[in-house]
C-alpha cells in the first residue's frame, strides 16, 4: 500500500538517501523486510530455506547472512529503506513507482514475487456490480485514496465515468485494516458491508459471511494480473552489491519453483514463519483458487498503474517502460 507519510518530497528523499548508511563495498550481512500474509509466501520460503545465502555462495560470494525484519505496513518498510535500516524491501507496485519517482530513480525494483488478485466482496444483496454503489454505501480499504485497492477503484471509475471522474468512489471508501474489515463484514449489524481486500481475508469473507459475493476483482479492473509484491532497493546498494541483487533474483525463482512443486512444505514454512493458526488444509485450498498461485518474477500490470498515477498527478514522471523503474537484473523478463 502507498502511505501519505511514507511518500516524502523528492528533495527530502534524495537527502535521506545521500545521508543513509550504504555499502561502499560488498556487504555480507543483508537485512530484508518481512510482512505477514500469504501474498508474501515466496519471501518466507526464501528466508526459511536460506536461498539468498545459497545463491550468493553459488555466485562466489561466501559468508552471506540475512536478517529479516517484520513490518506491519508498507509505509514502515519504505521509511526503513530510505533511512538505511534495511537493504531490501518487498511490497506493492504503488510504493515502488512513487519511490522511484520521488527519488529520481534512486530506488528501483529487483524482481516481482507475487501477483495474486484482490477481490471486492459485498454482503449487500443490492450490490452486484460497481454501478450499484450509491452515496452512503461504504467500502473498506486499507488506506483511503492511496492504497492499492483505493487506486484500483479510481481506475475503475475512470473507465466507467471518464478520466475526470477518477475519484468517483473515493467518498465511499473507509480506512480499515483487512482483519478489522473482516470482523465488520462478519457482523450483520455493522455499517461496513463491502470490503476491497487481499488474500487471505477476502476468501475468509466469502467462506464465512452469509450472502458474501464478489463484485469485481483487480484482474477485471486492470485487465490482467497486478504485481502485489516485489523486491526493491536503492540503486546505491544495488551498484555496490551486484551479486546480492543477482542472488535475490535467483532466490525468487527458486522459491517460485519450490512453492509450485512442494505446496504442503511451503504452507508449513508459511505457518512457521508467520505463526498463522489457519489449518494447513484451508491454506492449501486457498492457494488452489484461481490466480492464487501466481508467483511470477516478471512485473505485471505496473505500467497501467503508472499511467493512472501519472494522470492523477501522484506520479510526476511517466516512465517510458517498466524497465525504467526496475534494475537491469530483471530486464530479460517479459514485464509490463
Amino acid at each position: 500500500m502507498i502511505h501519505r507519510r511514507s511518500v516524502l518530497a523528492g528533495a527530502a528523499v534524495l537527502a535521506a538517501l545521500s545521508a543513509a548508511p550504504a555499502a561502499a563495498q560488498t556487504k555480507t550481512e543483508i537485512s530484508l523486510s518481512r510482512q505477514l500474509g500469504i501474498l508474501y509466501l515466496p519471501t518466507h520460503v526464501i528466508e526459511k530455506r536460506k536461498l539468498i545465502e545459497s545463491e550468493a555462495q553459488k555466485l562466489g560470494l561466501s559468508g552471506v547472512t540475512t536478517s529479516w525484519v517484520s513490518f506491519s505496513s508498507s509505509s514502515a518498510q519504505q521509511d526503513a529503506l530510505i533511512s538505511g535500516n534495511v537493504d531490501i524491501i518487498n511490497t506493492g507496485t504503488g510504493p515502488l513507482l512513487l519511490m522511484w519517482d520521488r527519488t529520481r530513480g534512486a530506488v528501483k525494483g529487483i524482481v516481482a514475487s507475487s501477483a495474486q488478485p484482490n477481490l471486492l466482496v459485498s454482503r449487500d444483496p443490492r450490490i452486484k456490480t460497481l454501478a450499484d454503489f450509491q452515496p452512503g454505501d461504504k467500502i473498506a480499504v486499507p488506506t483511503v485514496k492511496v492504497s492499492t485497492q483505493a487506486i484500483l477503484l479510481q481506475m475503475a471509475a475512470a473507465k466507467m465515468f471518464g478520466p475526470d471522474k477518477w475519484n468517483h468512489f473515493d467518498t465511499l471508501t473507509v480506512q480499515m485494516g483487512h482483519a478489522d474489515a473482516l470482523v465488520a463484514m462478519r457482523n450483520a449489524g455493522h455499517e461496513i458491508k463491502n470490503h476491497f481486500g487481499a488474500p487471505p481475508f477476502q476468501h475468509y469473507a466469502l467462506k464465512d459471511v452469509p450472502g458474501a459475493h464478489v463484485v469485481t476483482t483487480s484482474a477485471e479492473i486492470i485487465g490482467g494480473p497486478l504485481s502485489q509484491g516485489q523486491f526493491f532497493t536503492t540503486t546505491k546498494f544495488a551498484d555496490a552489491n551486484p551479486k546480492i541483487i543477482q542472488a535475490v533474483r535467483n532466490a525468487a525463482a527458486e522459491a517460485k519453483a519450490f512453492i509450485e512443486n512442494n505446496p504442503k512444505e511451503a504452507v508449513a514454512i508459511y505457518k512457521e514463519v508467520t505463526s498463522d493458526k489457519t489449518p494447513a488444509e484451508d491454506l492449501l485450498a486457498l492457494l488452489a483458487q484461481p490466480g492464487m498461485s501466481e508467483w511470477s518474477l516478471q512485473p505485471q500490470g505496473t505500467m497501467k498503474f503508472a499511467a493512472h498515477l501519472h494522470m492523477t498527478g501522484a506520479l510526476k514522471t511517466m516512465p517510458a517502460s517498466w524497465k525504467d523503474y526496475y534494475l537491469p537484473v530483471a530486464h530479460d523478463l517479459a514485464g509490463n
